[in-house]
């Protein structure tokens, strides 16, 4: 399957935030040998072509506007804040979940973070994306009340 998004360029090199739409076309392509991941929300795979921005997102956590990590011990309301930190970044850029290709999914607790699994599908499938995604288990993250870490890489 292959999806086709509007690609944006700043109208300025200081910050993106302003945007117009470029006569670019982003196609992806999605790559799934076997069927399987799919079904769990993500590909194996993302060939894109035409793409004129790349963003890396650094890993983004359960942390407030001024630094603070939030939601102790309830990874659910941590992985929700993550995913709203990850868009903010999105947005700075002139993108949104839609444009993600990759992410990463570091936690400390792997088998909780599968019963809230559906808070992180649900988010990507209300965009309409299903980024080639890693989960890995970790033994802490960098702030040990952190339970999730994602990181992702988004293309316009």
């Amino acid at each position: 399957m292959t999806t086709k998004m509007a690609a944006t360029e700043p109208v300025d090199g200081r910050n993106g935030n302003e945007s117009k739409e470029a006569d670019l076309t982003v196609a992806r392509t999605a790559v799934n040998p076997w069927p399987w991941s799919k079904e769990l929300g993500y590909h194996q795979g993302e060939l894109v072509a035409g793409h004129t921005r790349t963003l890396y997102c650094a890993g983004q956590t359960a942390m407030s506007g001024d630094g603070e990590p939030q939601h102790a011990g309830d990874l659910a309301a941590q992985l929700a804040l993550t995913l709203d930190n990850l868009e903010a970044v999105l947005d700075e850029a002139g993108m949104s979940l839609a444009n993600l290709v990759r992410l990463n999914v570091y936690t400390t607790d792997v088998d909780l973070l599968f019963q809230h699994y559906g808070v992180l599908a649900g988010r990507l499938g209300a965009a309409g994306v299903a980024p080639a995604t890693t989960m890995l288990g970790v033994n802490r993250l960098a702030i040990p009340t952190l339970l999730v870490e994602v990181e992702g890489t988004a293309v316009a």
